[in-house]
């Protein structure tokens, strides 16, 4: 007999995932501490037991199967509730603080998958086995589970997409991920304005191109003979100049170790300067000034935000470079070096290295994109893919090694274009189609490299762009992971979702001409859940 999954357990099971690998390290340790002594101690005690045994067999009671059931799962509730105490209190993105802590405790590990990068120092955090991939079923049991078939899931999705909120046109593919088939299609070939999907692209082409482990530095030099400090920019949004520099690329510690070396050079006054050449062309996106994207420049620091945020809409500074500059400035004043006031220039190549601090791997800059739908990565990431194929590092340049890098993986391109990295640009066209088939290149074993596109996608309920949406479709909480995208009479959602037998989908959906944004969410947001409680054969 085949007991179906209750419908309680599939919305708890990502909470009861999190929590185990929370748990997990700390039991398995504490099993290494105790296993010797408890054997010994089994040992010693074995002829006692077997003696107390047979002084009370005739008393003993029988155990049927009802009763070893209750007790098993008496034990078990207790555990889980020892599990969840020990986890700690969740925080406010959905996520446990001590899974947090877990996390940051091995923040100097590196792995087969993200291990160390041109950084060959000691300090270097050193290669460690992965752990498995997330998906390896899709060449194994995966496959041997249904897929939905084509007759019921039209039967399903033609009413849901045929809600009046989703405008004039909508489009929409459904994919299965473990044989790349096509499940379900209304329109695939029909490229629509994207929106922030295409950050999706901006993804595979930034991670095909310039690899996952690949790290944008941010320099100081000096040139010789003389006493001008330069600044110069290497691309990375993410330099930050806050004090809890929270894993990313640190302002503070390139001036404090720029103040160190030019002590140690008998400077402790100098010109100062700030290079932007890695960038060409216009900073400022079509669009214009909009508190969504800062004017787009090789040097930033908080991506150019004049408050405390890390993402969301907010004022920018109008020149990032002269204001990421000025903050340099500062702290080098803080050290006992005095600059002149920062004034653009270029670095020569013989300029002489002071100091030098690095992003992350471009893999996290993605995740934080994708979960966050940050523009400002977005625009970085389409100029790292020209710089990383040849071309120029503007708009044009970035949106041309997008396509370039797409077509190159085999990508269904008919229909598609390109104008930015964000997809804020309303002359952007892509297809459903497309949408999926990036979603099923980045879960193809052959390109481990794409992952993070799948574990950068916000969690229904949870993270980043989906963190405030589903509260009235509980069914799909948790289990759908998706990228948003809206503009002024747009609305798109594309992403995977693991169906009720467990088969893995990938979706897009896009609709235009839409007059109600938050009812189009939520008329996207509740075809994703069909998806997901969907067995639909």
């Amino acid at each position: 007999m085949v007991v179906p999954e209750l419908r309680a357990w599939r919305a708890a099971r990502p909470h009861v995932v999190r929590i185990k690998r929370t748990v997990q390290p700390h039991v398995t340790r504490v099993a290494q501490t105790v296993q010797p002594r408890v054997t010994r101690a089994a040992q010693s005690v074995r002829p006692h037991v077997v003696r107390a045994a047979q002084a009370v067999r005739p008393r003993s009671v029988k155990f049927t199967t009802p009763r070893l059931t209750a007790v098993a799962a008496t034990a078990g509730l207790a555990l889980a509730a020892g599990a969840v105490a020990f986890a700690g209190p969740w925080d406010s993105s959905g996520q446990r603080t001590a899974e947090r802590d877990w996390a940051a405790s091995r923040e100097g590990e590196g792995g087969a998958d993200h291990g160390r990068s041109s950084d060959t120092s000691p300090a270097a955090p050193k290669p460690a086995p992965s752990a498995a991939s997330v998906l390896t079923g899709l060449g194994g049991s995966t496959v041997s589970v249904p897929a939905p078939t084509q007759r019921a899931l039209t039967s399903t999705l033609d009413r849901l997409l045929g809600d009046p909120a989703l405008g004039g046109r909508r489009t929409a593919v459904v994919v299965d991920v473990a044989t790349g088939k096509r499940l379900y299609g209304k329109g695939a070939d029909d490229a629509q304005t994207p929106a922030s999907t295409t950050k999706i692209a901006t993804a595979v082409a930034a991670l095909s191109a310039a690899g996952a482990d690949h790290r944008i530095e941010t320099r100081a030099v000096l040139e010789p003979g003389t006493k001008e400090v330069v600044l110069v920019g290497g691309g990375d949004p993410t330099l930050t100049a806050r004090k809890e520099a929270a894993g990313w690329a640190s302002l503070r510690t390139l001036a404090d170790e720029t103040a160190t070396a030019l002590k140690a050079r008998h400077l402790n006054q100098v010109t100062l300067s700030y290079d932007t050449s890695l960038y060409a062309g216009p900073a400022l996106h079509p669009i214009g000034t909009n508190p969504n994207l800062a004017p787009v420049s090789a040097l930033m620091v908080d991506e150019a935000r004049t408050d405390d945020s890390a993402s969301g809409p907010v004022t920018r500074a109008a020149d990032p470079a002269a204001a990421a500059a000025g903050k340099f400035a500062g702290l080098l004043e803080a050290k006992g070096i005095k600059t002149t006031t920062p004034g653009l220039s270029k670095a020569t190549r013989g300029s002489q290295s002071l100091a030098s601090v690095s992003s992350p791997p471009l893999s996290a800059l993605i995740e934080r994109m994708l979960t966050n739908s940050d523009n400002d990565i977005a625009e970085a990431m389409a100029r790292q893919v020209a710089l990383a194929t040849g071309r120029p590092a503007d708009f044009d340049g970035g949106a041309a090694a997008i396509d370039a890098e797409l077509k190159k993986l085999g990508l269904p391109l008919s229909g598609a274009h390109f104008t930015d990295g964000s997809g804020l640009n309303r002359d952007d066209r892509l297809t459903a189609d497309l949408l999926t088939a990036l979603l099923v290149k980045a879960g193809d074993p052959a390109h481990p490299e794409l992952r993070p596109i799948l574990t950068g996608l916000p969690v229904a309920g949870f993270t980043g762009t989906l963190s405030d949406r589903y509260a009235d479709d509980a069914s799909g909480t948790g289990l759908v992971r998706a990228k948003t995208g809206t503009l002024t009479g747009v609305n798109t959602l594309a992403g995977t979702v693991v169906d009720a037998d467990g088969r893995l989908l990938a979706f897009a959906f896009l609709a235009s001409d839409t007059s109600d944004p938050l009812a189009a969410q939520s008329a996207l947001d509740r075809t994703a859940s069909a998806l997901a409680g969907c067995g639909c054969r």
